[in-house]
């Protein structure tokens, strides 16, 4: 069987030709341990629904978070639920919480991240439906020492067909740019990431308190 038809078989997942409810109910993902860049877009893809992808901070979580849900509210008011799906990152935190609010308005849900969040037990989101572990030594970004996307990043981008950031660190910056580079609609909205979780953060590091909060996309984007 081709492996991307494999992967869907795993799944249990093909094209999808009902209409979506107004509302559907968060529940366990379907979850593939691990997935190659190729087999990730392929089986996002198989959906074929319009692929929107959020990106954002994670950990850092946000400043204001109500207003970040609000931003991805008109956002998602934009799509269709039946012929759109919506990609992160599958985790719950920071960008993490428009899942619910996708599944609110009845959207399938995607998520591509990389095994380091499987190797170091990071939770998923309780409203993500298909959840896609990409083999990777790092969260996303550039691989080390190239100007090459990492595993995770590369599947991000290239399964996306959308690209909206709501402030974002450097991951985000490196995913957001290469969708654009792409040619992919990409919209950013800035917002500030938590100060406290950042004063945290670089204390712990022993790191100067940042004055700066707009995180690395935000930065790099008001410098163009």
């Amino acid at each position: 069987m081709h492996a991307a038809l494999s992967l869907i078989a795993i799944l249990g997942l093909g094209p999808s030709s009902a209409a979506q409810t107004p509302a559907t109910p968060c529940r366990p993902p379907s979850v593939v341990r691990q997935a190659t860049s190729e087999q990730a877009v392929s089986a996002v893809r198989a959906r074929k629904r319009t692929v929107v992808t959020f990106l954002g901070y994670s950990d850092a979580d946000y400043e204001d978070r109500e207003a970040m849900l609000k931003s991805a509210g008109s956002i998602l008011d934009k799509f269709d639920p039946r012929t759109a799906i919506i990609t992160i990152g599958a985790t719950p935190a920071g960008v993490g919480a428009v899942y619910e609010a996708a599944k609110q308005r009845g959207f399938e849900t995607a998520g591509i991240v990389s095994t380091l969040a499987r190797e170091e037990k990071v939770a998923l989101s309780r409203c993500v439906d298909l959840v896609l572990y990409i083999a990777d030594k790092q969260w996303g970004g550039l691989v080390e020492g190239s100007d090459r996307l990492s595993p995770t990043s590369q599947a991000m981008v290239d399964a996306s067909d959308h690209v909206f950031a709501i402030g974002g660190g450097e991951v985000s910056r490196v995913e957001y740019l290469a969708a654009r580079r792409a040619g992919k609609p990409a919209t950013f909205v800035a917002a500030e990431m938590n100060h406290a979780n950042a004063l945290k953060r670089a204390a712990s590091r022993k790191q100067p308190p940042p004055t700066d909060f707009r995180g690395a996309l935000g930065a790099a984007l008001a410098q163009k």
